[in-house]
């Protein structure tokens, strides 16, 4: 295990290689993220993510990075390796470790924010010290980075031989401000879960919310999510729909709750209760379990996403929501604008709550456009399934990066070693 200055016991844990599963003959590839019990939405994805190259016939070796709150007990065979995120020794010694693992290839999860160093550069150490391909998934594309930002974003482009986005968006940014060809970038959508939601009175009986209408937005709470704007939207919804319940289910940021504990959650109730809508919102502090969430977004009769971050390029909430088949009102993001065209949900503009209000009260008193939505919402998520998207992982890794390099050769053999990182 990877900890403090350096590896702590053997690199690879757990019964050594006889923990990767399944089949010891399988290629093996290593998934570089977050992973549960850290709480965010990266490590819900590389969690998922493995589960479905290893549904598609591959061993998964997995690399997992630890903040201030780790070590984490990680559940038995889902982590290999751990590094704490500001050791950037320790990142030097997890690439040799996959080297010397054997992996084919190293799907990456980027997000400047989980690796240490000026906009996340200990990863770079990373990349220096494996000489396998690597395939990257960009979770955030920048259009405007600062300057230390885009070095790290440059330096991660070069050393990947493949690069994934969620979003057509992302794609155009690579291509005109990062000058990346084509036919280097892959869109492949975010996965959600192969399970079918089960029906909406029987999910509503199971939580208490029989004969509601329920609104949802889910995640880790942070005020970058635009609750507020649902909050002053909420009493103009009441009047129309005076059962109604707002549901707003998620634990507050790590983050946020160690700089300021839980102020912000109760600035929320406050809120309401000023707007006379408390008996109309449900704050639910909790990070929920799969079957839980599914449960959650069963019950749901409109999906809300008002975020305030026009650049954000993807989202696994709304991607569940929408892929499930839930009608959703969103702020137009950039993900949000992607994945709801084509009458798949809708956009209202950002901190418009009257905007908001509006759809929804639409929505809720139009049976037959809420049933065109949710058939054409279920359409799209059909390519969404961890199932289908594994397999494009799978293909990636093994496909396009594992053979850009002929057996025998090293990446020093192919390409000069990449510049130092920001100190």
């Amino acid at each position: 295990m990877i900890s403090g200055s350096g590896i702590v016991g053997p690199p690879i844990l757990r019964g050594g290689m006889k923990a990767f599963a399944p089949g010891g003959n399988a290629p093996l590839v290593a998934i570089v993220g977050n992973h549960p019990p850290r709480r965010c939405g990266i490590a819900t994805f590389t969690q998922d993510l493995r589960d479905a190259i290893s549904g598609a016939g591959l061993r998964c070796f997995t690399l997992a990075i630890s903040d201030t709150l780790g070590p984490y007990a990680y559940p038995p065979g889902s982590v290999d390796l751990e590094v704490r995120q500001d050791d950037a020794a320790a990142y030097r010694h997890a690439g040799a470790a996959l080297d010397r693992a054997g992996v084919r290839a190293v799907s990456l999860q980027h997000e400047f924010g989980i690796f240490g160093g000026r906009a996340g550069a200990h990863v770079l150490e990373l990349l220096r010290a494996t000489e396998a391909p690597v395939v990257t998934t960009l979770h955030t594309i920048l259009e405007r980075p600062d300057a230390d930002q885009r070095i790290v974003m440059e330096q991660i482009i070069d050393r990947s031989e493949k690069l994934v986005v969620m979003a057509r968006k992302g794609a155009q940014i690579l291509i005109d401000r990062y000058r990346v060809s084509p036919e280097r970038i892959a869109l492949v959508p975010h996965g959600i879960p192969d399970t079918p939601l089960g029906p909406s009175a029987a999910a509503k009986g199971r939580l208490g919310l029989s004969g509601r209408p329920v609104l949802l937005t889910f995640g880790l709470l942070s005020p970058n999510k635009g609750i507020e704007v649902m909050l002053d939207a909420l009493p103009e919804i009441v009047r129309a729909a005076p059962d109604i319940l707002y549901l707003v289910v998620g634990a507050t940021h790590p983050n946020l709750r160690r700089a300021e504990g839980e102020r912000y959650r109760l600035s929320l109730a406050e809120r309401a209760r000023e707007l006379g809508v408390e008996a109309n919102l449900r704050l639910i502090d909790r990070f929920l379990e799969l079957p839980d969430l599914l449960d959650y977004i069963a019950a749901t009769d409109i999906y809300v996403t008002p975020y305030q971050n026009e650049a954000q390029i993807s989202s696994g909430t709304l991607a569940y929501a929408m892929g499930l088949g839930k009608p959703v009102v969103s702020s137009p993001y950039w993900y949000a604008r992607e994945l709801l065209s084509d009458g798949r949900g809708l956009l209202v503009p950002f901190g418009d709550p009257r905007g908001f209000s509006g759809a929804i009260n639409a929505l809720l008193g139009d049976d037959s456009q809420r049933a065109g939505i949710e058939a054409r919402a279920l359409r799209a998520g059909a390519q969404m399934r961890w199932s289908v998207v594994g397999n494009r992982y799978a293909s990636l890794l093994l496909g396009d990066a594992a053979r850009s390099m002929p057996p025998g050769m090293t990446r020093g053999d192919r390409a000069p070693r990449l510049p130092a990182a920001v100190a």
